[in-house]
This record gives structure tokens, sequence and C-alpha cells, in this order.
């Protein structure tokens, strides 16, 4: 298995015991390595980037390393005062020094440190669990908030700047195969008018940026509940995984992406839409944790647009998941035909039920 080959090039101690596929994320793949010397046991991380989505893997790397150094500092020096320990990966080194191996397909291979006695979940396990999501992406943002965004490199052009991805759903259906896959079902139709509705609105954040009322500051770029680590002993949050997507961005993004994974109880892959809506006593809960840090670093203006964040990001997932479906499946993974499709009626179905507890989520965020 060449997992297992790769993996002997990076700097850890043992015997190669077992290479295991591990996590469901929809663009790396994801292995759990384990080692063993006659006195103890190893275990870490062994990504391979996907190439597509990102073509220039050092910039990733060179992101996750600056970020990490910077986080890891600020935790050492402020520990002392921590209600608890909090974590994040580290980078291990390749053998000869590096912080990737390249395989002999050209294939980008990493490896970062495993955050051990504790898990993430793919949906809210309770209003106590939705409270850990927003403290930790508070505390995260709050701990990046001082690291010059000029340090970071753009992992993924365009990321989070919705209009762009408008851009990329109008280009797929120039093509006679994109026009297809339109007219191929009514459901897909249904999608393209809702978006066709909302084309006008969808560059609010990005206005805001251009007339400066708003500034880039380092975002983590995919803040959704399952890269939130829940210590198994104590049940508090402890980090954020997943750093490939940090970079110079708006935190409104972060924050809206937060939302939009922590509030949907049905989920990101819900068959039945009927299930689908925006829980806003989780988003009372998550706003409580999250204001905790983030009251330091926010502007009037970054306030002003929080909930511009939360009704964009779950529009604009829902979005590239139809731009995808109608590419052809060349982004996200998939397991059958129609499953970008459905994605993206999940979100569109959750944009709608944040649009109608527009009153209710302001006055949660105005009142926090």
């Amino acid at each position: 298995m060449k997992a297992g080959l790769i993996a002997q090039q990076f700097d850890v101690d043992g015997r190669l015991v077992t290479v295991e596929t591990a996590g469901n994320g929809n663009v790396n793949d994801t292995y759990l390595v384990i080692l063993r010397t006659t006195f103890d046991e190893q275990r870490f991380i062994l990504q391979r980037l996907n190439r597509r989505v990102f073509p220039e893997p050092e910039h990733i790397m060179h992101n996750m390393c600056a970020v990490t150094d910077h986080v890891h500092r600020r935790l050492e020096a402020e520990a002392h005062m921590a209600d608890r320990i909090w974590q994040l990966p580290r980078v291990i080194s390749a053998k000869d020094g590096a912080d990737f191996v390249v395989d002999g397909d050209g294939e980008c291979w990493r490896a970062i440190s495993l955050i051990a006695s504790a898990h993430s979940y793919d949906k809210v396990q309770s209003i106590e669990h939705a409270h850990e999501a927003g403290f930790v992406l508070g505390q995260f943002q709050r701990l990046i908030s001082d690291l010059p965004p000029d340090r970071l490199r753009v992992t993924v052009p365009n990321f989070h700047m919705t209009p762009s991805y408008l851009d990329k759903l109008d280009r797929a259906l120039e093509t006679p195969e994109g026009r297809e896959r339109l007219s191929s079902a009514a459901a897909a139709e249904s999608c393209y008018r809702f978006i066709q509705d909302r084309r006008e609105w969808c560059s609010v954040l990005e206005t805001a940026k251009a007339n400066r009322e708003l500034d880039l500051r380092p975002v983590h770029g995919d803040p959704k509940i399952a890269n939130i680590m829940i210590d198994d002993a104590t049940g508090k949050g402890t980090c954020i995984v997943d750093l490939d997507t940090v970079m110079p961005g708006l935190i409104h993004y972060d924050f809206g992406d937060c939302m939009r994974s922590c509030c949907n109880p049905a989920g990101e892959e819900a068959v039945d839409l009927s299930h689908v809506y925006f829980d806003t006593d989780l988003c009372a809960s998550i706003v409580k944790g999250y204001m905790v840090f983030a009251r330091s670093f926010l502007t009037e203006a970054d306030k002003h647009y929080l909930y511009d964040g939360i009704r964009l990001i779950a529009f604009e997932l829902g979005l590239r998941f139809f731009a995808d479906y109608v590419a052809g499946d060349v982004y996200f993974k998939v397991r059958h035909d129609c499953q970008n499709l459905n994605r993206a009626r999940v979100q569109f179905k959750l944009t709608e039920s944040i649009e109608t507890r527009e009153a209710q989520i302001r006055k949660i965020l105005e009142t926090a």
C-alpha cells in the first residue's frame, strides 16, 4: 500500500503496524498511521493533498507552519491563565527535513500530529456542544488575530468570495454537458432559480470589503462542526483542525460557516428536506460561546455584517455544490451522481430558513 510506504518517510520513531483510512472529508485522502517500538506506540495523521483542489501544496504547508507556530507560542504563554489545555496539531517533518513528501506520481503527502483523547462530530450533539463550538472558534480567531495576513499565502484563489462561484456556475452552463445536467432534473432547475433570485445580493460582503468597511484577517476557512475537537474526558472544546484553507479572508465567512454547520440538525447529507432548518437555540448558544473571545477583536462594522455572514455562507455552499454538480462533480467527492445536487438543495433550504428567522438571529447577535 502506497500510504504505508509514504508513512515511513516521516520522522516518527517505531516500526509500522498499520495504516487505516480515517475521516470522511470531501477533498483529501486521510489515514491514521500506527507505529510501535518495544516500549511505546506512536499515532499520527497522514494525508494525501488533492492537487486538483490545492495545485500548490507548498502554500498550504507554509500557512500551516506559520499558523501553528504562532498559535503554539501564544498558547504556551497563556497556559497558566487557561481553564483547559488548548491544542492545535503540529506539522511532522519528513526524515529529510521537508514539511511534506512528494511521491513518484507527483502526489503531495503530509503528516500531522494526532489530537489524542478527543473526537469531532458531524452534527451538534447538544446545546453545550454548540456553545463549545462557538468558544473554540472565537478562541482560534483571537489567537491568530495578531498574525499579519500578509504572512499567509492564498491556498485557494477566490475561496469564500461568493461572486466567484457564480462565475464558475456560469462557465459550466456554457458547456453542452452543463446545460444537459441542468435540464436533466426539475430539482436542478429549481436550484438555479433560487440562485438567480439572489444573484445581486450575494456580493454583500465583498462590497463591504471593497468599501473598506471590513478588513482581511487570517481565517480558518472551514470551521464546520466536524473540525471542532471535543475532549473525551472533560466534554470541553480543545482545538480546531483541518487548516488547509487558513489564509487571508473575512472572519464573517468563518462565523457563518460555523453557524451553518452547527445549526442545521439534519446535517449536510439530509435526504428529507423537511428536517432541514436553522435552529435559533443552537445559534444563541454558539454566539454566547463565540463572543467570550470575539469581543476583543470585533469592530462595530464586523458586528453589523455577522447576520449576512450566516445567510451568505449557507447560500455559498449550496452554490458551490450546485456548480460542481453542473460541472460534472470535479471538486467534491461523491458516491452517486446526484449527491452534489442534493447537497445544494439542503443548503438552499437552510438559507430559506435563515431568511425567515432574520429578526430572531439579529436580536441574538445584538444582545450577545
